[in-house]
């Protein structure tokens, strides 16, 4: 089973719990024991899994990935002007996988899965693969 998501990002650095829309498809498919495969198609966003009990997190975060890759910077050459969100994205990898046990998601007590945006606001597409 492969399920398709579109979300609208609204800014150009945001992490967007989908913990819920993944679990959701766990829950659809009827699987019990197995695993699921979450994965971004984009080169400037990302999947990754931290905690998601405080907010604080997400943005110190996102302001850590801007001190280390400054959107400016005199030496960047791409035309586009957003090597730093391929740098951010390369940096949280395209996909997670999460093991499936008694029907639910194995996540820690503080763990969430988000789809991470470095370029927006964008339509963006995410995957869900049961496996």
């Amino acid at each position: 089973m492969l399920q398709k998501f579109t979300i609208q990002t609204t800014k150009r650095d945001l992490m967007i719990d989908i913990t819920d829309k993944v679990q959701a498809v766990v829950n659809e498919s009827g699987m019990n024991e197995g695993a699921v495969i979450v994965y971004c198609p984009h080169t400037t966003a990302g999947i990754t899994i931290n905690e998601n009990a405080d907010p604080d997190v997400k943005r110190d975060m996102l302001r850590r990935f801007d001190e280390v890759y400054p959107w400016h910077h005199e030496l960047d050459r791409h035309m586009e002007g957003n090597t730093a969100a391929h740098m951010k994205a390369s940096t949280v990898g395209p996909s997670q996988h999460v093991i499936v046990t008694d029907g639910r998601l194995l996540l820690g007590t503080w763990q969430g899965i988000y789809f991470c945006e470095f370029d927006g606001p964008r339509t963006r597409t995410f995957y869900v693969k049961i496996m």
